[in-house]
């Protein structure tokens, strides 16, 4: 048996591909690589966890509240304490900064390296208790000044300028899914091997879909046009001849991967409920930007819902929040149609 002859079902490693991506791209250093392979290490120690979240001493709140006024729960304060401490001495990273904490995260002294990471540590946390899925979501830029410490100002980078974005879920399996500008890949976790194998090459977003995800707990909060997107999509649509269904899980990560596969659009808007969500509830850095750009590699669009692009907004601090109108191109399209008062 020759090695061509084993063919494709033998399985290319997360390693494999982010050396093969390297390859193409002889001005590389292998710092990037070296940074997601560490990240990858983490993302399987936080995965065995949460597999045995149920067995161990990790559900339930931790007693701590974050920086957005959040109950931080145990397996919230593992997961970004692991990130942290494989990060702070890998020497890939100049500074970080988590959905969990107030400042900017600098690294060991002597470690500084050419990126930035921002992550959520674990989006969806309310679901761990009840088995429903969670992820985790991270965002990498290239630092303004490379082996330097780095500050708050190498993070606040408009999403355009990323060089990596990616999450992974933890659900009935261990997903890693990412992209450097060069298409979506996905790969699932093997827990016999410890390994994460190529499982979705090539990932694209269908450019119309018939589901939605919203939180419509919020109905009585939101503005007339998301009102009157909503009744359209819920009657017999003229594009689809059919109404959309709701499909919602009420983690960020669990939805949009959702919709990534099979299509659809995700929708967090302005609402009138509470004056620090005037502006929008998910974070930029952490959540909207990183997906923005999968989205956007993978055929899709992301907007806020007064049409700026998700991509294109600088951010103004690290806790910015946005509205989110994300998924399926002509999904997005459509309510943002609706939203800028061309459709009733």
């Amino acid at each position: 048996m020759t090695v061509d002859s084993i063919g494709p079902s033998y399985g290319i490693t997360v390693s494999r591909h982010i050396l093969d991506s390297q390859r193409h791209h002889p001005e590389a250093t292998g710092d990037l690589s070296g940074l997601l392979s560490e990240l990858i290490v983490a993302a399987k120690t936080i995965s065995a966890e949460v597999n045995m979240a149920g067995l161990g001493d990790f559900l339930g709140a931790a007693g701590k509240t974050n920086i957005q006024g959040e109950k931080v729960q145990k397996l919230d304060a593992f997961a970004n304490t692991n990130i942290k401490r494989r990060m702070a001495r890998s020497g890939y990273v100049a500074v970080m900064a988590s959905e969990e904490e107030a400042d900017a995260i600098p690294v060991v002294e002597g470690y500084e390296g050419k990126y930035t990471l921002a992550f959520d540590p674990l989006d969806g946390s309310s679901n761990i208790d009840v088995n429903a899925s969670i992820g985790t979501i991270f965002s990498i830029h290239r630092a303004k000044n490379d082996g330097y410490p780095g500050t708050e100002v190498d993070l606040l980078q408009p999403g355009r300028n990323q060089v990596v974005a990616g999450y992974i879920i933890y659900g009935s399996s261990t997903m890693l899914v990412y992209t450097t500008g060069e298409g979506v890949h996905g790969f699932t976790l093997d827990p016999t091997v410890g390994e994460f194998y190529l499982s979705h090459p090539d990932m694209h977003m269908p450019a119309r879909s018939r589901y939605y995800s919203v939180n419509e707990g919020n109905t009585a909060y939101w503005h007339p046009e998301m009102h009157q997107y909503m009744r359209y999509i819920k009657e017999v649509d003229k594009t689809t001849g059919r109404p959309y269904s709701t499909r919602y899980i009420g983690a960020l990560v669990a939805d949009f991967h959702r919709n990534l596969v099979t299509g659809g659009i995700f929708l967090y808007p302005c609402d009138t409920k509470n004056a620090a969500q005037a502006g929008g509830k998910l974070r930029l850095l952490y959540e909207a930007a990183p997906l923005a750009f999968i989205a956007e590699q993978a055929g899709g669009r992301a907007i806020t819902d007064d049409g700026r692009a998700i991509m294109d907004i600088v951010p103004d601090g690290l806790h910015q929040r946005v509205p989110l109108v994300i998924g399926s191109k002509l999904d997005v399209d459509l309510a943002e149609e609706f939203f800028a008062g061309k459709r009733s």
